[in-house]
């Protein structure tokens, strides 16, 4: 326990509306209750209106407040017992408007308690028992306690419970002001937008009893006591005086602002955390975009923007349980002041005060994990009418504007190949060309398909022998047709006939079984055994080798290249695509261990996959995910680069991890997910998708059953199925008999798919787009306003 004097101030007794500043403009805070999925709320901010005199519509101007709001959000709601404690010396609890009277306690375990009833008013509207019951020897224990706010009664012999009792003293007075003036209550709701909370028709505060029966409040104990400090049956209100060094906790997790404890109509505790918008907003914007995950100021600036006009639009949603919002997937996930980062707190005052607004009206502003690339219309998710902000909109940047920042380019010359038999020259070319062979800078068809030279072979296997480490092999005329080639190739890789070696002639007559290998010349039967069988020469597509005939340029490229890239000699290093710079990249490599910022040089070869194919391009479009085999000079830049498509596509949300996902189920596994969202239709036949909507997502999923058929519909496929998303597409395995074995669900996404989609917003912020811009590029026609 720390020895300075940090003061909890607990409001007890606070039947009091609390007031957050109100709106310049006169709208009342009437917004209907709704559920998770966040639904779009209708509201009665001001709104755009028809002109008199031209009938056209004028927009409202942008609602304001005066100061900031108050939020409450629920923390529990059916809590048995709860402990508000801190890490200051002294816990307070007092009445409404009334200074703090300390207690030498620092937690306190609050519990449900049934009290007598409120004793009947008297003819002056006050009542006959207003004082508070005192710790006395001489109180008769039968007597029940006081209204308002009592202590327990003491036990004379047990010291502990005295000390207690001595330091709720001045609480006593406070407690007997209080109760003269206090209802029973299960909230005290903060109403942001009343002009004026005594114009409000709205009772503030509903009573949880009448004044002749029992009512339902709290008791206060100490830990290591048994009789309780303190009765109340109004709610206790927690604070710190010193929040940023000794916050107020709940369970040991600490938060902003205050604790409210009340007993609620269920007999249990209900636990409130009233705090500023924007320590709530602090609470949020890590826990719904994690800023280890996705670092981008930008994004998490967009975030913090729509977390709070989330919280403004759907102040008072959980009015009738004494709060505003919950603290889960309902409402925001809120952690409180322990799951607070420097990046997102920064995120949140450099937006201080900023909403999105529709004609003026904060928006509902809903989100989503990861939109699968494209998010989706309101009513076809939720129902009801549409709503003009939250249309579906593409996860992405316009046109080739998304490509531009990742963009890398050469000013190599590409080759003139169209031949399908050169498919593979280029490549093969280019990698021996990055590894100091004597390539033309300009392939054609027609030398690719001329005969080879001595003089060329002669070059070439020199080279390759000086990357396998082995003396240039003896080259003669006959090297140039295939026979002689594959074995002067060996000699070049491994000084020596490795097939003579390793093939006897069985070996070799199994492997030469092709219709003109009795053209191979003895003496290099072996060779060209082993070369086969090792996929470095190839025969012709009428399943000859032409063993009289010269080889083609095109073949003794592949050859050397495929050799030497299946004996690992050729400096290839594989890795990762991150997009950093022009012309520059950010690279993980294979082994995972750091990243390499590599610059890549003008001319270099640049290939690109399509298919199972790599072809020669001019430029690479980088996204983030690419898989890489690349090349670098003796300057350190890449001179060689093919890339492979990332696995997750180029929507901007396609850094989740659920941009892609497949899910599969047996029928009755299918059958066990709906049985709480359809009626009995017998065994399932078959699933089948009626309608999709703007974005392609499942809006009527067909249940074919061998007794009925039945129909989920709207935002209800993905919970009734327990998928991520309903932005898929299914595929089906069959058995023996031609019934439906499996169900297989390809889908992109995780959430309800309506809004901003948040890893989208991440992707954005890291093409260079603002926090506005962002919010924008998700909901349509949008202001980002001051709000205070």
């Amino acid at each position: 326990m720390r020895s300075s004097a940090q003061r909890i101030f607990a409001a007890a007794l606070l039947p009091c509306l609390l007031v957050s500043p109100s709106f310049t403009s006169s709208a009342q805070d009437s917004r209907q209750t709704v559920t998770r999925p966040r639904r779009a709320t209708t509201s009665e901010w001001p709104t755009a209106t028809p002109d008199d005199t031209t009938g056209a519509e004028v927009e409202a101007e942008p609602a304001r407040l005066n100061g900031e709001p108050v939020v409450r959000v629920g923390l529990a709601v059916d809590a048995r017992s709860v402990t508000v404690s801190t890490t200051g010396r002294l816990l307070n609890a007092t009445g409404p408007g009334t200074q703090p009277a300390p207690l030498d306690v620092a937690r306190v375990r609050i519990e449900p308690r049934t009290l007598p009833p409120l004793p009947a008013q008297t003819p002056d509207g006050g009542n006959d028992a207003t004082k508070v019951e005192t710790d006395s020897a001489s109180t008769d224990k039968a007597r029940p306690s006081g209204v308002g706010v009592s202590p327990a009664r003491t036990n004379a012999a047990n010291a502990d419970e005295q000390a207690a009792a001595r330091q709720t003293r001045p609480l006593k007075q406070q407690a007997e002001k209080a109760s003269t003036s206090s209802a029973s209550v299960t909230t005290s709701r903060a109403a942001t937008g009343a002009k004026d909370a005594t114009a409000n028709t709205k009772a503030p505060v509903q009573l949880t009893s009448r004044a002749s029966v029992p009512v339902r409040g709290e008791a206060l104990y100490v830990p290591g006591t048994t009789r309780p400090l303190l009765d109340a049956r109004t709610p206790v209100l927690f604070a710190s005086d010193d929040e940023e060094q000794h916050p107020v906790r709940f369970n040991e997790k600490p938060y902003r602002g205050r604790l409210e404890v009340f007993a609620n109509t269920r007999g249990t505790l209900t636990v409130v955390n009233v705090v500023p918008l924007e320590d709530y907003v602090r609470g949020v914007v890590p826990n719904e975009l994690s800023p280890g995950g996705w670092p981008e100021l930008e994004a998490l600036k967009a975030q913090a923007v729509a977390a709070r006009t989330y919280a403004v639009s759907n102040l008072g949603r959980f009015a009738a349980q004494g709060f505003d919002l919950t603290p889960d997937t309902r409402s925001q996930v809120y952690g409180g002041r322990s799951t607070e980062h420097p990046l997102t707190d920064r995120a949140v005052n450099e937006t201080r005060g900023r909403v999105a607004t529709y004609k003026g009206v904060p928006i509902n502003a809903l989100y989503t994990s990861t939109c699968g690339g494209r998010t989706e219309d309101a009513e076809n998710i939720f129902g009801g009418p549409p709503v003009p902000y939250l249309r579906g909109r593409e996860c992405a940047l316009e046109s080739k504007e998304h490509f531009a920042p990742f963009n890398v380019r050469t000013t190599r010359e590409l080759p003139s190949v169209k031949l399908a038999e050169h498919a593979s020259s280029a490549r093969d070319a280019a990698l021996l060309s990055a590894h100091g062979f004597n390539v033309p800078a300009r392939l054609s068809d027609e030398w690719l398909a001329g005969p080879t030279t001595v003089d060329e072979l002669r070059e070439s296997l020199g080279r390759a022998a000086t990357l396998a480490h082995q003396a240039s092999p003896y080259v003669a005329a006959e090297a140039t047709r295939p026979g002689g080639f594959a074995t002067a190739l060996a000699a070049a890789l491994d000084g020596e006939s490795r097939g003579a070696t390793l093939l006897n002639s069985a070996d070799v007559q199994y492997l030469l079984a092709f219709r003109d290998a009795d053209d191979v010349p003895q003496q290099n039967r072996a060779d060209v055994a082993a070369m086969l069988r090792d996929g470095h020469i190839a025969l012709f597509p009428d399943g000859t080798l032409r063993p009289r005939l010269p080889v083609s340029r095109a073949r003794v490229l592949h050859s050397i290249a495929h050799a030497l890239e299946a004996r690992g000699l050729l400096r290839l290093q594989k890795a990762t695509a991150r997009p950093s710079a022009k012309d520059s990249l950010l690279l993980r490599p294979a082994s995972g261990r750091g990243e390499l910022s590599m610059r890549v040089a003008p001319e270099a070869f640049l290939f690109s996959a399509f298919g199972e194919g790599l072809f020669p391009v001019r430029e690479i479009n980088f996204v983030g995910g690419e898989a890489v085999t690349y090349h670098t000079d003796a300057r350190g830049e890449i001179d060689y680069l093919e890339a492979r498509p990332a696995s997750n596509g180029a929507a901007t949300d396609h850094y989740s991890p659920f941009a892609n996902w497949t899910e599969t189920l047996t029928p009755d596994g299918v059958m066990s997910r709906l049985s709480h969202s359809v009626p009995a239709v017998g065994s399932l036949v078959d699933l089948r998708v009626r309608r999709r909507g703007v974005s392609g997502r499942v809006l009527d999923l067909e249940v074919v059953g061998t007794t009925a058929t039945a129909h989920v519909r709207g935002g209800r496929v993905r919970s009734a199925l327990g998928l991520r998303e309903q932005l898929f597409v299914i595929d089906r395995a069959f058995d023996e008999s031609g019934r439906v074995a499996r169900f297989t669900f390809t889908g992109r996404g995780w959430g309800h798919g309506v809004g901003m989609c948040q890893v989208g917003a991440y992707g954005l912020a890291r093409a260079g787009l603002s926090y506005d811009k962002i919010l924008k590029s998700f909901y349509t026609g949008i202001s980002v306003t001051k709000l205070y």
